[in-house]
């Protein structure tokens, strides 16, 4: 079931009123069955995928907390990091490994005799796996409790707002939440509800819209020149960032309307002046998950190698998260070059303040912004690109100065209307950013109602207009 269709605001209507239509101790029995369905609306069988981490993680929960020694309590962890891992491997990374052995005995002139799977991956495996693991890690090191209710702990895992593509949340924050009773708050609604429009209108005018003209590009139907190839990495940067936060924005928003606080998974990425502060601002659920997890244990362990257990850390750390998020090797260069150009600013960062501090201040930050977002599109054509084939040809088209304007007139009516009012709508987005983004606006908007009332009037007619409903897709992130 997609936020961006009729049939999820049927499901959140129903499922919303009866919330509040319930006493509370009904209510996570309500959310349960709710999240099951809304799961079993994409591939229904594949609830039983969670249904068995989750019984096993419950359960490793309960048996960490009433461990008597250091040892058993870590192997109940790592049991249940065993049964995590196992089953993303099993679906997302089997034939992935498989078609790497495969290649490998062809070039010694073997046959690979292991057979391929014919699965499809879980929707949002990635995302409810890790939060499943964040739960019996926060309980080994003492920092949560052991949840004793099991629909409570299964809500947890399968909250519908969040289940599918973040945030990835902590029990710490989540948890009691679920035992609280949240009554109607008009203020509160009417805020979750212009969270959830903000999103939809992110996801429907900005990225659907601009999705037709980075397909266009990326098929290589119309060639790739310097030009071209700026307008579709351009554009993919803002379709996926929009995608994505719009998603995390329904995420929160449902989810606040209901009283629940989800935490926040997006800061103005965009305007980060490093790829260090890049990752503080995008995707906050994910870098702070590895940050916790997987890279602070690693610069600690390897703490005697100096500068290098940094370096050792944040590489090893942005292989896997590339590798989380594809099967596939252009998404593991895309997560390598991040981890190289954040280790390029650990390593250089004394020189890069003494020398960019002679610099005005206000041509520092554009020049470093301007730097980041250039680098950020350039590394996304390995993520976007279903191919290397791709991804160098569009590389290679960025260094093709063929001339653009011969090259427009083939393209076709449609082709040309969605790549001006992509553009057009592009704009108006960051206009509307850049009000929110001011303090100072943001708290007259928050004040008027009258400017409230014109400004999503008017994005109420540019959704309208120009939405692109004929070419609704599902979410990018819906596929990790």
């Amino acid at each position: 079931m997609l936020f961006n269709s009729i049939e999820f605001l049927i499901f959140f209507i129903f499922v919303t009123t009866l919330y509040f239509g319930l006493p509370h101790k009904f209510r996570w029995l309500l959310l349960l069955i709710a999240s099951c369905g809304f799961y079993m609306f994409f591939k229904p069988e594949y609830i039983l995928i969670l249904g068995f981490t989750i019984v096993i993680d419950y359960y490793a929960g309960i048996w960490i907390e009433s461990a008597k020694t250091p040892a058993a309590r870590k192997r109940f962890l790592v049991m249940s990091l065993i049964a995590n891992i196992g089953v993303l491997a099993i679906f997302k990374y089997y034939n992935f490994i498989n078609d790497n052995i495969t290649g490998l005995c062809n070039l010694f002139g073997y046959t690979n005799q292991i057979p391929y799977l014919h699965i499809i991956l879980p929707i949002g495996l990635s995302f409810h796996t890790f939060q499943a693991m964040s739960y019996t890690i926060e309980v080994y090191r003492g920092n949560q409790k052991a949840e004793r209710h099991f629909g409570i702990y299964s809500l947890y895992v399968m909250f519908y707002p969040q289940l599918v593509a973040g945030p990835i949340e902590r029990p710490q924050n989540m948890l009691h939440q679920f035992h609280e009773k949240f009554t109607w708050d008009y203020d509160r609604v009417m805020s979750g509800l212009r969270l959830m429009a903000w999103g939809l209108f992110k996801k429907i005018v900005i990225a659907d819209r601009l999705s037709i003209v980075v397909d266009a590009m990326y098929s290589g139907t119309y060639g790739y020149n310097t030009v071209w190839v700026f307008i579709g990495t351009f554009f993919f940067a803002y379709q996926i960032y929009c995608d994505f936060s719009g998603y995390s924005d329904i995420a929160l928003g449902s989810a606040r309307v209901m009283g629940f606080t989800l935490m926040k998974n997006f800061n103005f990425p965009f305007q980060a002046k490093t790829i260090t502060d890049y990752w503080r601002r995008w995707h906050i659920s994910l870098s702070t998950w590895f940050s916790d997890y997987l890279y602070t244990p690693i610069v600690i362990n390897r703490r005697d190698w100096g500068k290098w257990a940094v370096v050792f850390g944040l590489v090893f750390t942005f292989f896997i998260s590339g590798l989380w998020h594809g099967a596939g090797w252009p998404f593991i260069i895309w997560g390598v070059l991040h981890g190289i150009a954040m280790s390029y600013e650990f390593m250089t960062k004394k020189w890069r303040k003494k020398t960019f501090s002679k610099l005005p201040v206000w041509l520092n930050n554009t020049l470093s912004q301007l730097i980041v977002f250039l680098f950020l599109q350039f590394v996304w054509i390995f993520f976007r690109a279903d191919s290397f084939h791709t991804a160098f040809n569009v590389i290679k088209g960025l260094f093709n100065y063929e001339n653009f304007p011969d090259q427009f007139p083939a393209f076709t009516a449609a082709l040309r209307y969605s790549l001006l009012v992509g553009a057009l709508m592009l704009a108006h987005f960051l206009v509307f950013e850049k009000f929110w983004r001011n303090e100072k606006w943001s708290k007259k908007l928050d004040s008027s109602v009258g400017l409230r009332y014109a400004v999503f009037g008017y994005m109420f007619l540019l959704f309208v207009f120009f939405g692109s409903f004929k070419n609704a897709q599902s979410f990018i992130y819906f596929q990790f």
